[in-house]
């Protein structure tokens, strides 16, 4: 009975599932059935409106293409218009052209006939030249060769007259240009040059306190003044002058160092051969190291560089020179900065100009102990230690005394004049300098033959034109010789004189 009541049950459940499964298929297939025809509608509505659209779409390209067409129509007219212009205008010109080039066969055919008509003549004038010719041979008894060179002999002397004539007139006009810009230049330079006066001295003067201190300096029996003086190399003057040593010697160096040294003493008070000795060990190695400061401080100013230790420490030491109360490292200074100046005038190396003006004078650091002239001292110690050739060639030449002077020893000579002859830069008067060139040139006047003497290069060359006549040349040598030693022993003077003797004949004669 259970079993039974079991099976149906199932049967009854399996029955109602089946079921439940064909409604919800019954209903699924209703509702495709149902989108299905919403579909076909929506579909049938897009076809509609697309049909529509298309329409449309090809009533405005058949309005477009009319309108293209009818655009392409105009333009082809239009261009077609503008090809029939350029056709009548092409035809025009073919027409213009044929007309000129039957105008230019007829000018052609006139000139071929003119031509004809030209060499004709020329025949003609050529029989009647040749008949001319002999003629004139016959006249002048000359061939024509002849004749032609006759004419070329008589315009080359007329050339040459002219050439003559025209060389001098510019050569006058070159020498007053140079001499207008040289002026110019050196205005130019001696404007820009702004130094001051000098105020140094020869003369060291050393103060001290009492008379007393001057018995301290003698010391006993003078040996302390002896070794002050053995030390130094300097001679010192301890007279009546009050509250006041005086040091005397050619060496503006030792000069310098006994005078720091001697203040040095006077200050410590302590006096004896060997604190001299000591005091002035310790002072020239003082002035040694101002000498090399001094000579840094110069190029620096003036802007060389590359100098030798040898040559610092020799531009130094004219810190302590004087000429003719001026000083010396100060006029080489200036002198640089003049050369420079013209130099950049000149359109020179400014380099060379001021390097060779700083050092045009430093031959007169040792001029005392070596023979010769500063500018030739200069030069050979220039040349031991720096390579360059313009450098000695301007300090060589600076003052004339070589056979050629290159462009640097003019450029330096002219500012060492600049340098030299301004207002108050040195104390040697006109009178006593004057007087100087004139004993010179009378000593060289007093002599026999002697056409005359001039004193030139702030005399330190007499030159001396003799007469051809009375003097010949071994007589020149001699007269030479014998000048120098009139001078030598007449005359007190710095450095050393050339003395130039000139003995010549001039033919001089002008073309007109």
């Amino acid at each position: 009975m259970g079993i039974v009541y079991y099976i149906a049950l199932v049967s009854i459940f399996v029955i109602g599932v089946i079921a439940g499964g064909m409604a919800v298929f019954f209903s699924r297939q209703m509702i495709i059935t149902r989108q299905l025809r919403i579909a076909q509608r929506k579909a049938a509505r897009t076809v509609a409106e697309a049909k529509l659209e298309a329409k449309n779409v090809l009533q405005e390209a058949s309005a477009e293409a009319e309108k293209a067409k009818s655009a392409t129509e105009a333009g082809y007219r239009e261009r077609r218009s503008e090809l029939q212009q350029q056709e009548n205008r092409l035809a025009q010109k073919t027409e213009t052209l044929e007309r000129k080039l039957e105008g230019v066969e007829n000018r052609e055919r006139s000139l071929t006939n003119k031509e004809k008509e030209i060499e004709s003549i020329r025949a003609q004038l050529g029989e009647v030249r040749s008949r001319q010719l002999k003629q004139l041979e016959l006249i002048s008894g000359m061939s024509s060769t002849e004749a032609k060179q006759a004419l070329l002999e008589t315009m080359e002397v007329e050339i040459q007259g002219e050439t003559s004539r025209r060389l001098r007139e510019w050569e006058v006009e070159l020498k007053e240009e140079t001499a207008k810009k040289a002026q110019e230049v050196l205005s130019q330079a001696i404007q820009r040059c702004a130094s001051e006066v000098v105020s140094e001295t020869t003369v060291a003067v050393v103060p001290i306190p009492s008379d007393e201190m001057k018995g301290r300096l003698i010391g006993r029996e003078g040996r302390n003044i002896r070794a002050l003086e053995q030390a130094t190399g300097v001679d010192l003057i301890i007279d009546d002058t009050p509250e006041a040593v005086t040091l005397s010697s050619f060496d503006p160096v030792r000069r310098e160092v006994a005078r720091l040294t001697l203040t040095k003493l006077i200050l410590d008070g302590r006096i004896h051969p060997a604190r001299i000795e000591e005091v002035v060990a310790k002072t020239k190695e003082e002035v040694d190291a101002t000498i090399y400061s001094a000579a840094e401080e110069a190029v620096t100013e003036i802007g060389v560089h590359g100098l030798r230790p040898e040559l610092m420490k020799l531009l130094g030491r004219l810190k302590y020179r004087t000429s003719y109360g001026q000083n010396v490292l100060g006029h080489s200074i200036e002198v640089a900065h003049l050369a420079g100046m013209i130099a950049s005038e000149l359109g020179a190396n400014v380099a060379i100009a001021k390097k060779t003006g700083l050092l045009h004078d430093i031959g007169k650091a040792v001029d005392r102990e070596v023979e010769g002239s500063h500018a030739a001292i200069g030069a050979d110690l220039v040349k031991q230690w720096d390579k360059s050739p313009e450098v000695v060639q301007g300090i060589a030449g600076h003052h004339g005394e070589t056979e050629t002077t290159s462009t640097w020893g003019f450029i330096i000579s002219a500012a060492d004049a600049i340098s030299s002859a301004r207002p108050g830069a040195r104390r040697e008067s006109l009178e006593s300098y004057l007087k100087r060139l004139k004993a010179l040139e009378d000593i060289a006047d007093g002599f026999k033959g002697v056409e005359k003497a001039f004193a030139i290069q702030a005399g330190r060359e007499i030159r001396i034109l003799v007469k051809p006549e009375e003097i010949d040349d071994l007589g020149a040598m001699r007269l030479a010789r014998d000048i120098v030693k009139k001078i030598e022993e007449g005359l007190e003077y710095p450095g050393q004189i050339k003395v130039t003797v000139l003995r010549e004949t001039r033919a001089i004669n002008y073309a007109k």
